[in-house]
């Protein structure tokens, strides 16, 4: 690694973790401080609750940090002059903002990774607390469709990935055929093993003199292979918060249900595409600097930047609830604006540059 890069890099960082320690103290404090008087008296409690709210602060934090800190060290480069200290040793314009532009990319890549883990569930959990409900989690009279199956849970655990008082209904060309009746299922090795089950099959073909319903019971019966109860509590409450596994995992499942998907894809968009949006303000904010502090008006400079993030980052977040409400395909939400954005600020990087 050259000198001038490590240089870049530890000024830069120093900034950024300043600005994103600041943001973390500010949010998690000002909310834990709001919020005092409804937590448990339990310590844990209120360190889980911290713990859950720093995490979701994050993925607020973060990506605001990193341009922040990036306006500042470009500040402080300029009024050192140092800017213009490495145009005169010979660094090209991509050897100053390069270094910053993929640590930066590493830093968002690592945020999504850490969506991957129960950690993108820390909204839930932390209102879970603040409720006093963390430990106890229930969803009553569930009724959805799973490929043929027609499901039906009188409560649902999914916390102990467990169901109660089920009915499953097995359906041929719009008619049932079979029916299971149990007290008790849990979920296992990817799918729901049903406990003492009764299963009533209905005959094909009925006539007067031969068809009866055929009885008979199981002590376990697997069935529902894929039906994950996390899945099936977020679906069920509409959420808009799903790590990427899970949001992957209900996408395919309500894509074979033919159902809608525009919510779950708008999540998937939100965490795996807008993430990156700070990448083409790093570019612009070079480019709209100077090298020279002298005929540069610092202060403007800084407003507008700070102002035009806090914009572009309220612009997406604006969309992504429009997509949450079903109110606008998130491919035309989402993606399009997210493709013009990009496109957008590297025709203005280069013209700026090239001017």
């Amino acid at each position: 690694m050259r000198i001038l890069t490590k240089y870049i890099l530890k000024k830069y960082l120093q900034n950024f973790l300043i600005v994103l320690i600041s943001l973390e103290l500010f949010f998690v404090g000002i909310d834990f401080l709001q919020n005092f008087k409804d937590l448990p008296s339990s310590a844990n409690l209120q360190l889980l609750y911290l713990l859950y709210n720093s995490f979701f602060t994050l993925t607020l934090a973060l990506p605001l940090s990193i341009v922040f800190g990036w306006i500042i060290t470009l500040v402080l480069f300029i009024r050192s002059n140092e800017l213009v200290a490495f145009n005169a040793i010979g660094a090209d314009l991509k050897d100053i903002y390069s270094p910053v532009l993929k640590i930066s990319f590493a830093l968002l890549t690592l945020l999504i990774v850490l969506q991957l883990t129960p950690l993108a569930y820390s909204y839930d959990q932390k209102k879970k607390i603040l409720d006093n409900e963390y430990f106890t989690s229930t969803k009553s009279d569930i009724f959805l469709k799973y490929n043929d199956y027609y499901v039906y849970f009188k409560k649902l655990l999914p916390l102990e990935q467990k169901a109660e008082n089920i009915h499953i209904f097995r359906v041929e060309q719009g008619d049932v055929i079979e029916t299971i009746i149990a007290r008790n299922a849990y979920f296992q090795n990817n799918k729901w093993y049903v406990v003492d089950a009764k299963i009533v099959t209905k005959p094909k073909e009925l006539n007067f003199d031969n068809s009866k319903l055929t009885i008979r019971y199981e002590k376990f019966l697997n069935t529902l292979e894929g039906f994950k109860p996390k899945i099936l509590d977020n679906v069920y409450e509409s959420k808009s918060n799903f790590s990427v596994i899970d949001a992957v995992s209900a996408l395919i499942l309500l894509s074979n249900q033919g159902i809608n998907t525009d919510t779950i894809r708008g999540i998937l968009y939100n965490q795996l595409v807008v993430t990156y949006f700070v990448i083409p303000l790093i570019l612009l904010i070079f480019a709209y600097a100077s090298l020279n502090s002298r005929f540069f008006n610092m202060g403007k400079f800084v407003s507008l930047c700070v102002f035009g993030t806090l914009i572009v980052w309220g612009v997406f977040f604006m969309l992504f609830k429009f997509t949450s409400g079903g109110i606008i395909l998130p491919e035309l939400s989402i993606l399009l604006p997210m493709f013009i954005w990009v496109v957008g600020s590297i025709y203005f990087y280069n013209k700026k540059i090239n001017s």
